[in-house]
């Protein structure tokens, strides 16, 4: 027997070629070899330069002869001659030695998991999970009342959420969570207006409140309008704020917050693309950047007291219960995160998807990707903070397509999917920064491992404590037979709810936004279900509901999740990949939270996991 060949990579960290759903090796041409290369900025008859940085595991033995003082983390500093001590402790350290400065990250073996970690809980898409008094969007005080009375009534201890990522500050509002201005602030179309320190006494924002609220009328979320009339309030709060020291503590602990205000600031008065700014305005480290800053202080006030409004209500909801936040695989090209870090981001090169059995032509989805050896020579400094973020105030991370931390699928510009390649990190640091960050927070770690996975990937996740995603639709097996370390849901996001596939309506959907549904996996995926649950093709939509749950429960793994959506029968998916229609990310759940605290197929789904876990 022949042992298929591995990829091999280059000094770029460009694998020379993948076998691709088929089976069938496809090499990288030269042209897709120079075109990644100039995206990275290179020379491609040059070598990247070697990178001043080290990620060492706790305890373990080090290689190689190193001279000069280390300086700790906590400020104290060792003189180091020969091996690195064994003994350094976990954090961000610096060598400083005759060839200059060298990053060392010392970092634990595994991401924090708890002992017999058995949990369950909902995932919700927040902007879906509205109240009485949300403004048209679910916002962080219904998150609140959402955890309190989960963890409270029902015995959850956990709500998996979207990303609740930052958008660009302008109109038209983006609709997809996954396609981020930035991932390490957040979105304020989240707060809750009334809850702002000086709303509640300000009886000229009645009007506003009224008009806000009237939006739930409508299924749909209208981002825009949401957003028009939350900024209109926002404003006039904060021309009547009068400071906090709590806010200007959190000014100065938080890394790129200035810079980030600054873009929102620009952003309003551009009004189009970063790259297309006046010269003096490309980079953040301009001169006349900072002459901007001077002259709309207030505005950049503004958008830091924005962020901070959110962390606070944020951190109150994560009081009731532990929250497990989305990280998205990129950010938008043209967003806050691409400017603050233009110089480590491919500008020439998006991340997606090599062809399939399903997509034929490949995916391209227009996020910049890290490049390597330049996201190495920043002491991996954006990955951090953009990890320590999304575990602010959180008890869990998801982090999606994880297999994104070993190989990226590049597509140079101007070419197609047909034409990318595997580009590679150095997986043995990224995952050991999560580590770390997992540790100091406290907080699991999921890797999103859904679809076609490298050999070896899973295994290596398992080592670092990194649950894998077990989803029904996808495995052939019964619940009962997934792994401990998982977590277990039946469905996610981009997938049909219980009720479309069930009936046939997601197939339907598919067919009016224009798709062309694999209907015979669908079929089976369906039949799968049906065997599983033993139930005929004429049982009510709620017994197969509470029966798929009842039977999700059994699984061994450390956390369950069950949508919202299933719970209350909802019949669309949030999101119809490879569309653009107004229902994506934008269809609110068909009750308010006042009327799901009673419903009753939610309550018995929520019965089914809570007495088996």
């Amino acid at each position: 027997m022949t042992t298929p060949r591995r990829p091999r990579t280059d000094a770029w960290a460009i694998d020379d070629g993948y076998f691709d759903a088929l089976g069938v090796w496809r090499p990288t041409s030269r042209a897709t070899h120079r075109a990644i290369v100039a995206a990275m900025g290179g020379d491609p008859k040059a070598r990247p330069q070697a990178p001043t940085v080290r990620v060492v595991r706790a305890g373990a033995a080090t290689r190689g002869r190193v001279r000069g003082d280390l300086t700790l983390e906590d400020g104290r500093t060792v003189h180091v001659d020969g091996a690195l001590p064994h003994d350094l402790p976990l954090g961000y350290h610096t060598l400083h030695g005759k060839s200059g400065a060298t990053r060392v990250i010392v970092v634990p073996p595994r991401c924090h998991l708890p002992d017999r970690l058995r949990i369950w809980g909902w995932a919700a898409q927040l902007y879906a999970t509205r109240s009485r008094e949300s403004w048209g969007i679910g916002d962080l005080a219904d998150l609140r009342r959402l955890a309190r009375w989960s963890a409270g009534t029902l015995g959850a201890r956990l709500i998996l959420l979207n990303p609740l990522a930052a958008a660009a500050v302008t109109l038209p509002q983006q609709t997809s969570p996954y396609y981020p201005s930035s991932r390490r602030f957040r979105n304020p179309l989240y707060l809750r207006v009334e809850d702002v320190p000086g709303a509640r006494d300000d009886t000229a924002l009645a009007p506003l409140v009224a008009e806000g609220r009237s939006l739930n009328a409508e299924r749909r979320v209208d981002r825009d309008r949401v957003f028009t009339m939350k900024m209109r309030a926002l404003e006039t709060l904060w021309k009547r704020f009068p400071g906090d020291a709590q806010f200007e503590s959190y000014r100065a602990e938080s890394a790129g917050l200035r810079e980030y205000a600054i873009f929102c600031a620009l952003t309003e008065e551009h009004r189009r693309a970063w790259q297309t700014w006046p010269a003096e305005h490309r980079r953040p480290d301009a001169g006349g950047v900072r002459t901007f800053a001077e002259a709309h202080a207030d505005r950049v006030g503004f958008h830091e007291w924005l962020q901070w409004l959110i962390d606070r209500q944020l951190a109150a909801a994560g009081e009731e219960i532990a929250l497990m936040q989305d990280l998205p695989i990129g950010v938008d090209p043209d967003g806050a995160d691409a400017w603050m870090w233009q110089d480590v981001l491919a500008t020439g090169a998006s991340v997606g998807a090599p062809p399939d059995r399903y997509i034929v032509n490949g995916q391209d989805w227009g996020l910049p990707p890290f490049v390597p050896h330049r996201l190495a020579a920043a002491g991996y400094e954006p990955f951090v903070q953009t990890i320590r973020a999304a575990l602010r105030h959180a008890g869990g991370l998801r982090i999606d397509h994880v297999m994104g931390l070993f190989r990226l699928f590049w597509v140079p510009h101007g070419l197609t999917p047909a034409d990318g390649v595997f580009v590679r990190h150095r997986a043995d640091d990224l995952l050991g920064i999560v580590a770390l960050e997992s540790a100091r927070a406290r907080a699991f770690i999921v890797g999103e491992d859904l679809g076609t996975v490298e050999d070896g990937v899973r295994e290596r996740l398992a080592e670092q404590a990194i649950l894998s995603y077990k989803v029904v639709w996808f495995e052939p097996k019964p619940p009962a037979e997934y792994p401990p370390l998982a977590l277990a849901a039946v469905t996610t996001h981009d997938l049909p709810t219980i009720r479309g596939l069930w009936t046939g309506a997601d197939i339907e959907h598919q067919k009016a936004v224009g798709q062309t549904p694999n209907e015979a996996g669908l079929a089976e995926m369906r039949e799968r279900l049906k065997t599983v649950i033993g139930l005929d093709d004429d049982a009510p939509l709620t017994t197969v509901v509470e029966e798929t749950h009842r039977l999700l429960a059994e699984a061994p793994c450390a956390v369950v999740t069950a949508t919202l959506d299933d719970a209350l029968l909802v019949e669309e998916r949030p999101n119809m990949p490879g569309t653009v229609v107004p229902a994506n990310w934008s269809l609110a759940l068909p009750k308010p939270l006042e009327e799901i605290e009673t419903d009753p197929t939610t309550l018995a789904v929520a019965r089914a996991l809570a007495r088996a876990r």
